[in-house]
């Protein structure tokens, strides 16, 4: 009687270690469109306008949020506010290399309505990059425009229970969240003056 043999798969290294959907890729790939990827930090947000090419990929234009402090941006780079001007930014950017189209790859995360990765996509859209998505997962105008933050903020100071170490570091800059809507709105026309 023979014996079987078992066949142990080795997975690609970047599967093994839970960084790459290569399934998910490959489905991106074949639409031969240009991919605006979106990765989230524990500090910022990271976008870029990628082309696939077969000796690896070409990143050809990129921002992060953390850019927008050279506009003038004093507050959070991993709000919604800042998300959705880095993605802003980066649309502009797109366009003046010539990229009218992509669509979105989020990688690994799990794309939730709403959420960061939806309002930095809002933004490329509203620059005037072609993107497919539905309306539906946006995030609402009013936390786009740091309505909510600056609601909160204002509820948060008006109980003296609540955590100080909240609102601590624009305590420390002296920023006064009751002008954060004036401010994304000045940093929203210097990027698309230029």
């Amino acid at each position: 009687m023979a014996t079987k043999q078992m066949k142990k798969v080795i997975l690609y290294r970047r599967k093994r270690e839970g960084r790459t959907n290569y399934k998910k890729r490959l489905t991106l790939l074949k639409s031969s469109r240009l991919r605006l990827v979106i990765r989230k930090t524990n500090t910022q947000i990271l976008l870029q306008m990628v082309q696939y090419q077969p000796d690896g990929d070409k990143i050809l234009c990129g921002v992060n949020s953390k850019a927008l402090v050279k506009l003038g941006w004093n507050y959070s780079c991993k709000n919604l506010p800042a998300c959705y001007l880095a993605g802003l930014l980066l649309g502009k950017k797109a366009l003046a290399k010539k990229i009218k189209e992509a669509v979105l790859d989020v990688g690994l995360q799990t794309p939730v309505v709403g959420s960061k990765i939806y309002a930095a996509l809002k933004g490329v859209i509203d620059a005037g990059v072609d993107i497919p998505a539905s309306e539906e997962v946006f995030p609402s105008p009013e936390r786009l425009s740091g309505k909510s933050i600056a609601a909160f903020f204002s509820s948060n100071k008006a109980s003296p229970n609540k955590d100080s170490t909240q609102f601590a570091d624009y305590k420390k800059k002296g920023l006064d969240l009751g002008k954060l809507q004036q401010d994304i709105e000045a940093c929203k026309k210097k990027i698309m003056s230029s």
